[in-house]
């Protein structure tokens, strides 16, 4: 009986309780209420965002909208990569009624069914995870059967992963997220019709801070940054996709389609672009009914904002050439817009305590491959890293000159190029990294400064960068872009327009070949330049030369500490190391272009012998110790720098050295021998050396790349100096070779190959020390016994070689940076 009254009491009450929490009015009068895309109630006093959703259909959605999420402010640190301006690509989330509660889930659309049939999309969708990642309460329901929930927990939720990103970067930290200090800014949430966009601050904190975050932040155990979340009402249906083509150097939105017939494929993908119509369909050139505008982030100095405008705005002609004149521009962000609102495409400038990548992403629909939103990240600290390579290469009395060999005035025209290679990711194309053996076809490459020798010795920088759009860029551009008549079989005009590209001799090559040294592509590299990666190479090192004999305190600005010097000379004394991998592809390269069966020409080939003969001639000429040589007025200006509170003596910009106050040229000198064995080396390499090899005898092989580096090396010296680089060459030489040998990734061929060539360098090394020098002579001796210590050892517990010298950041980076997404996209957190 008790339990009865109990149940019929509860029956009565709950109701009650619940209609006296659901008064809408209640609830929200008090409220700043702010109309758009979903109705905004915000609450200043109590620090809560309330929304309202629509209706719950009948699976319970009341809600499908596409959301992205990013920081407005960051943590200042390239090595972590949480900046400010950073973003992730976008997901569609849908907020599902699951009894009182309101869910937030993400929907999976890498899994897909393209088909009519429901069931069968159902289907799909059941058979890989959905993600739910929030529930909330909900607090009341309106007369059309609108629910209102307070989303202040879904907005301070660590969406982005920051405590990931902390956590998986060695000097970073684990992090805990504070909900006493994490709240939404209510002050800072805007609604428009198709968008509402939140701040929320985060704050992470840690008894053990690490040392990037320390350096960052105004107190590393207690690191406060601001995410931003969007959510966007999901685009019409008058969009049409474009299916992705390899050869068209756009970037593409992958998927699977298990609807797809027995004679098509599952994996698909779609071409990422903005939408464009023209306003007149008929016509073969016409003004987009809405054109695409670019907004520079209006914090960046004139001079910087100004490049950014003129760069970016480089890409109207290439819209031009696709049949949209007036369709694209570049205007300073408005004041008062936040930049990740997704009503602006915004490049912004961003700071961070060291120089650093720079991105290009933004907001796509993941149905379609629709670009809603562009997001540029430009690192501020690189403009003035390039600044300092050309006052080493030609003099800081040439700064503010105005003259073509004025450092400021280059690093303003790589800004230039910079701002429009990281828009040209937003629109849709990847990176080219062949570009530049045809003659600068794109700024979709990465672009060494193009230098060279006058005839009156001196230094010519008068086409350092390139100006304007290329020509791989109005062929990507027409593909990814134009819109034909109707009735016109669109696969076919793209195959012509490409083949015709293939035809005139533009060349697109992507990251995959185009970023590692041991990949086989030899006309993609990065940070090179020229038609010829060899002739380039001999160019750049008469350009090295010709910039170290000259080298001194004109490389510095008056008042600049002497210290300086020694951050300045590592890019010119390492002025080839980019131009050596480009060089070494020829080596074991293998030549080929993207194609589609029924293509005109498909296929590759290994290059030519006698190429790689002239491109291992001229490698194995960057180990004479005469070019890595550095005379005593040069070294004797090395001297050290202060170590100071701002970081001026931090040793990342400095090569390494074991001489202390002395700068040590040995080190030097083994970090750039170091880059062109490690080229010539690679694994990869050397495995295509052999499989060649084994395909045709006069190829050139692997013991011939041998014989040449040792022919080389262990030769004569002119002086004791070089001597003492010639010996710490052959060290770098031989525990390059051990290396190789105990590299798991390495072939049985390669491994074979190169410990009998191992054991026969020892007993050379053996009988050329009875001739040699007391100090020759030990320095044999122990590369002897290291290669015995190898060959001899019966597991890898331990690698007998030296330990690698860390080389220097190179122009504009070196290794280790924060670039982690093949196309660039600012997609580098896991969720």
């Amino acid at each position: 009986m008790k339990s009865l009254v109990l149940a019929l009491v509860a029956a009565v009450v709950l109701p009650l309780a619940w209609a006296q929490s659901g008064d809408w009015a209640e609830e929200t009068g008090a409220l700043t209420h702010k109309d758009g895309f979903v109705d905004l109630y915000l609450d200043a006093e109590g620090g809560r965002i309330l929304v309202a959703l629509p209706a719950p259909d009948e699976e319970g959605v009341a809600l499908r909208a596409i959301q992205a999420t990013g920081l407005t402010a960051g943590l200042g640190s390239n090595p972590i990569g949480l900046d400010r301006g950073l973003a992730n690509g976008g997901e569609i989330v849908a907020f599902r009624k699951v009894g009182d509660k309101m869910v937030a889930e993400i929907e999976n659309w890498t899994y897909r069914a393209r088909a009519d049939n429901p069931l069968e999309r159902r289907a799909v969708r059941d058979s890989f995870a959905r993600s739910f990642i929030w529930s909330g309460d909900i607090i009341g329901t309106g007369p059309d059967g609108e629910v209102l929930v307070d989303m202040s927990s879904y907005l301070t939720r660590d969406a982005l992963g920051v405590r990931a990103a902390l956590k998986e970067h060695p000097k970073g930290g684990v992090y805990q997220l504070s909900d006493d200090l994490s709240m939404p800014d209510v002050a800072a949430a805007l609604a428009f019709t198709d968008n509402v966009e939140f701040d929320a601050f985060l704050t992470l904190t840690s008894d053990e801070p690490k040392s990037e975050v320390s350096a960052t932040a105004a107190d590393a155990r207690s690191v406060t940054l601001v995410q931003h979340i969007s959510l966007v009402r999901l685009p019409d249906e008058g969009y049409t996709p474009r299916l992705f083509d390899p050869r068209s150097g756009a970037i593409d939105v992958g998927f699977y389609d298990f609807s797809a017939p027995l004679s098509g494929q599952v994996g698909q993908a779609f071409a990422r672009r903005f939408r464009l119509e023209k306003q007149d369909s008929s016509a073969a050139s016409s003004p987009a009914k809405e054109p695409i505008v670019f907004y520079v982030d209006s914090g960046a100095p004139a001079e910087i904002r100004d490049a950014l405008i003129e760069g970016a705005s480089w890409w109207a002609e290439a819209f031009a050439a696709a049949g949209f004149p007036d369709s694209y521009r570049v205007e300073v962000l408005p004041d008062g817009a936040h930049p990740l609102d997704v009503r602006y495409n915004v490049i912004q400038w961003v700071h961070r305590q060291t120089r650093g990548w720079s991105y290009g992403g933004g907001l796509t629909d993941p149905r379609t491959g629709e670009m809603l939103k562009a997001n540029v990240i430009l690192g501020s600290q690189r403009v003035r890293q390039d600044r300092m390579i050309f006052e080493g290469l030609a003099g800081a009395s040439k700064t503010g000159t105005g003259a073509a060999d004025d450092p400021v005035q280059i690093a303003l025209s790589r800004i230039r190029q910079l701002a429009a290679h990281e828009v040209g990711h937003t629109l849709g194309f990847a990176h080219n990294f062949a570009a530049s053996s045809n003659d600068r076809a794109s700024v979709m490459d990465y672009p060494a400064p193009l230098v060279w020798v006058g005839q009156d010795g001196n230094l010519d920088f008068s086409a350092a960068y390139d100006t304007g759009i290329g020509e791989w860029d109005k062929v990507s551009t027409m593909w990814l872009y134009r819109q034909y008549p109707d009735g016109t079989d669109e696969d076919a005009a793209g195959d012509e327009l490409l083949e015709s590209a293939w035809a005139s001799g533009l060349r697109f090559v992507d990251d995959p070949q185009g970023r590692g040294v041991g990949t086989a592509h030899p006309y993609s590299s990065v940070w090179d330049n020229g038609a010829d990666p060899v002739a380039a190479l001999l160019d750049v090192m008469r350009v090295r030369k010709v910039a170290l004999d000259r080298f001194g305190l004109d490389a510095l600005q008056t008042g600049e500490p002497t210290s300086r010097l020694r951050a300045v000379i590592v890019p010119v004394y390492l002025y080839h190391r980019y131009q050596v991998n480009a060089a070494a592809k020829m080596i074991g390269g293998y030549d080929f272009h993207y194609a589609e069966a029924g293509d005109a020409n498909v296929g590759g080939s290994p290059v030519p012998a006698d190429q790689q003969r002239g491109a291992l001639s001229a490698l194995v000429a960057t180990l004479d110790p005469a070019a890595l040589d550095l005379p005593d007025r040069t070294l004797d200006l090395l001297t050290p720098p202060l170590v100071t509170f701002r970081g001026a003596g931090a040793g990342a910009e400095y090569f390494a050295g074991e001489t202390g106050a002395m700068f040590d040229l040995l080190t030097a000198a083994d970090t750039a021998a170091s880059q062109t064995l490690a080229a010539l080396l690679h694994p990869e390499r050397v495995a295509r050396l052999i499989e060649t090899e084994r395909r045709n005898r006069n190829a050139l092989s692997y013991g011939d790349v041998l014989r040449e580096v040792e022919d080389a090396l262990f030769g004569e010296a002119e002086t004791p100096r070089q001597a003492g680089i010639l010996r710490r060459e052959q060290m770098r030489y031989v525990s390059t070779l051990i290396d190789l040998a105990a590299n798991t990734q390495a072939t049985p061929e390669t491994v074979t190959q190169t410990n009998a060539y191992l054991s026969a360098l020892s007993r050379r090394i053996v009988s050329r020390s009875r001739r040699a020098d007391p100090v020759d002579v030990a320095v044999r001796d122990e590369l002897s016994r290291r290669i015995t210590a190898h060959l001899d050892r019966p597991s890898p517990p331990l690698v007998p070689s030296a330990p690698d010298v860390e080389i220097p950041p190179g122009s504009p980076i070196g290794a280790g940076s924060a670039e982690a997404c093949w196309h660039c996209d600012t997609t580098l957190l896991p969720r």
